[in-house]
């Protein structure tokens, strides 16, 4: 029998050339890694819910890893908490028995049926220090309303080639979009996507693509037009890695992971609106 430790991973990504493993040693799982191996005394190789890019944060990245070891959650959460950086965080752990080479056995990535992403833009004519690295930024006065219309267009299963980056590697660029919310408060705007799975860049290609209709450079039917065509040189840029955040896997109930509060978005926002 072998330990599968689950984790709950909290990090901000400014310092970072994203989540996976690079020569330079600069990534999250790098120094995740690290730190876990200076716990445990031995080497452990991590498995992620999502790959995330440089610069882009996490509200709860979730990573597994097989182990031999046996130790308290607390102690894989505070001990492994000593060897991080500020940066990154370990919120909670969990742990399953399973038998070596278990192909039903829980996968941070392949257990997952759903993902959420929220995408924060600070919109105000002046930029702001406080928001640097942690919000994109848009100067120009965005339409709300335009944008939640625009955005009902991305409902249900699509081809989303058009927002999908050059160099993804997905099998198939067909996903099914669940849910996607667009909300004020105060200077910022909240992005809020769920779906069963994104294409590399796709959050963001997304967003620059409404703050286009926002900023009423196109129409909201726009975005349909986009879907159709599968033209990625039609779409808008994609928007800064800045304000990106994963926030939510969702996992069948029967592996118990801790719930989350809400709909996890960062730094408390809309709890109180």
């Amino acid at each position: 029998m072998l330990n599968r430790i689950i984790l709950g991973i909290e990090y901000l990504g400014l310092n970072y050339q994203g989540w996976q493993t690079q020569p330079s040693g600069n990534t999250i799982q790098d120094v995740l890694e690290m730190a876990l191996e200076k716990f445990a005394k031995v080497p452990i190789q991590t498995f992620c819910a999502g790959r995330t890019d440089a610069g882009v944060h996490a509200v709860e990245q979730i990573v597994h890893f097989d182990t031999e070891l046996n130790r308290e959650m607390y102690s894989w959460v505070n001990g492994v908490n000593a060897f991080l950086p500020s940066d990154i965080a370990v919120k909670w752990a969990r742990q399953i028995h399973i038998q070596r080479e278990d192909q039903h056995a829980f996968h941070a990535r392949f257990s997952a049926y759903a993902r959420t992403y929220h995408y924060l833009v600070h919109n105000a004519n002046i930029r702001s220090s406080i928001w640097s690295g942690r919000a994109g930024w848009c100067f120009r006065p965005l339409d709300l309303e335009l944008m939640q219309q625009g955005a009902e267009f991305l409902l249900g299963e699509h081809d989303f080639t058009v927002f999908r980056a050059a160099a993804c590697q997905a099998k198939s660029p067909v996903k099914n979009m669940y849910d996607v919310q667009i909300r004020k408060q105060g200077e910022l705007i909240i992005f809020s996507l769920r779906a069963n799975a994104f294409l590399h860049h796709m959050v963001r290609n997304i967003v620059g693509s409404l703050i286009f209709v926002g900023m009423e450079r196109r129409d909201p039917v726009w975005i349909k037009q986009l879907l159709v065509d599968k033209d990625r040189s039609q779409a808008a840029p994609t928007f800064m890695p800045d304000g990106l955040y994963l926030a939510k896997i969702d996992y069948d109930s029967r592996w118990r992971l801790p719930e989350t509060n809400g709909e996890n978005l960062p730094y408390g926002l809309l709890q109180t609106s």
